[in-house]
C-alpha cells in the first residue's frame, strides 16, 4: 500500500524547549540531517489525533496528553509527492523517552531551533507558534532546498 500523502508534525514542549529529531538514520529521507519534530504518515482510517498519537507512542515512548492543533501545513516539492502536515504542539505526557529508529532525540532551547539545519519554512511556523497565532494553512513550494512560494492563509510571504 502506498504512503498516505496525510502526515502529522508535533513538537513537545517542555521548559522551553522543544523536543527535536536529528534525521540522521534513515536512507532515501527526504529529511536527511535535518532537524525536525516528531510525525509520520497516516495509517488506514486513522484521524490526524491517532496518528499522532501513533506516531509520538512510536518514535519517542510518550503518550500524550495534552497537544493542539496549531495548523495544517502543504509541503510541496519538486523531489517528492505534496504532502498536507497537521501541525501540532504538546505541553502534556507520560512516559520516559526511549530509543528512536529514525533519529536522535534531542531536547532544544526554543531560541536555539533557528541555528540548526532546518527547512527555511519551518522557520516561518516556528514563528507562528511562538505568536500564539491561531489555527492557520502554510503553504510551502520548495525546489530542492530552496524555499519559493511561502503563502499563509492565502497571502503569499516571499
Amino acid at each position: 500500500m502506498p504512503k498516505s500523502n496525510l502526515t502529522t508534525l508535533c513538537y513537545i514542549e517542555h521548559d522551553g524547549k522543544y523536543l527535536m529529531m536529528h534525521r540522521v538514520k534513515k536512507e532515501h529521507d527526504i529529511n536527511k540531517d535535518k532537524w525536525v519534530g516528531i510525525g509520520g504518515h497516516f495509517e488506514a482510517d486513522e484521524s490526524p489525533e491517532e496518528c499522532l498519537l501513533r506516531e509520538a507512542r512510536e518514535e519517542t515512548g510518550l503518550t500524550l496528553t495534552e497537544y493542539k492543533q496549531r495548523g495544517i501545513i502543504t509541503f510541496m516539492s519538486d523531489k517528492w509527492p505534496t504532502e498536507y502536515m497537521f501541525l501540532y504542539t504538546a505541553t502534556g505526557y507520560e512516559g520516559e523517552i526511549g530509543a528512536c529508529n529514525e533519529g536522535v532525540l534531542e531536547w532544544i532551547a526554543k531560541e536555539k531551533v533557528y541555528e540548526l539545519p532546518l527547512w527555511e519554512g519551518d522557520k516561518i511556523f516556528f514563528r507562528l507558534m511562538e505568536e500564539n497565532r491561531p489555527h492557520f494553512s502554510l503553504k510551502l513550494r520548495y525546489v530542492g532546498e530552496e524555499l519559493v512560494e511561502a503563502v499563509l492563509d492565502g497571502q503569499s510571504l516571499l
